[in-house]
């Protein structure tokens, strides 16, 4: 029997650890939640975001861990929101994002993960990236959290990430495709 890895996710997101915990047990990966404060930057990079986050993390917490930073780029409004999604969330939410793309035929979107994983304080930082492109619903679609009830992978069949079940969701999504890349990494080490 293949003896069971435990690897910490820093984040305050429950429904991130719910995503992962799916995904990452394939990989013979125990998922434990860590939830502590740390600064997020600001800066147009989701790596920088997530290494900066991780370097916090690992000066006082020395097990296995790894941060997850996510960004959903609109072509047509210049990649905006990018690396601010979850602050433009909050204060616009997915109507906003609706009503800026309105009259807008281009409504092309990435959603892009990056995730910093360090094995130990002594050991150097691996990224990982997923990244799912789309489009922007013209309307919300779904019961999801964040942009899902907006966002229509294009590998998908036109519904929303919200309109999926977790496992659909799970076989598309782009934090699916760079915890994939963890999970594959963490299999050989």
């Amino acid at each position: 029997m293949i003896e069971m890895r435990r690897v910490y996710f820093a984040t305050g997101n429950p429904h991130k650890i719910e995503e992962a915990k799916l995904i990452l047990r394939n990989y013979n990966v125990e998922l434990a939640h860590l939830n502590i404060q740390r600064i997020e930057i600001q800066s147009p990079d989701l790596v920088d975001i997530a290494t900066y986050s991780l370097n916090q993390i690992v000066k006082e917490f020395k097990q296995p861990v790894f941060v997850e930073d996510t960004g959903l780029f609109i072509d047509s409004l210049n990649g905006f929101p990018g690396p601010f999604s979850s602050y433009v969330f909050k204060t616009l939410g997915n109507k906003g994002i609706i009503r800026l793309l309105r009259g807008e035929n281009n409504r092309r979107a990435v959603f892009k993960t990056v995730i910093a994983f360090k094995e130990s304080d002594k050991t150097p930082i691996k990224i990982f990236i997923g990244e799912t492109s789309g489009v922007i619903a013209e309307d919300i679609r779904g019961e999801g959290w964040g942009y899902d009830p907006v966002f229509i992978p294009l590998e998908g069949d036109g519904r929303t990430y919200a309109e999926m079940s977790l496992e659909e969701k799970n076989k598309l999504s782009h934090r699916f495709k760079a915890l994939k890349l963890l999970g594959e990494f963490l299999r050989k080490v």
